[in-house]
């Protein structure tokens, strides 16, 4: 569900940065654990490059389109 206002988008920014966050710790661990699951590890660095490019697109929706 895609919300044109700011207010709404800037939340969602917040929430996506907080999920980002948490996932570069757990990664870290899990990186430095000689026990980690390697498909595990692949999987939350995927889903931290979806949450990144989220990130991204979100960003640009606050950027107001400028006539040509």
């Amino acid at each position: 569900m895609e919300s044109d206002d700011p207010a709404v988008i800037a939340r969602q920014l917040a929430e996506l940065r907080l999920e980002h966050r948490d996932l570069d710790a757990a990664i870290d661990r899990l990186v430095g654990d000689t026990d980690a699951d390697e498909l595990t590890i692949k999987r939350l660095k995927k889903r931290r490059l979806w949450l990144k490019d989220c990130i991204a697109r979100l960003e640009s929706a606050l950027i107001p389109d400028e006539p040509a």
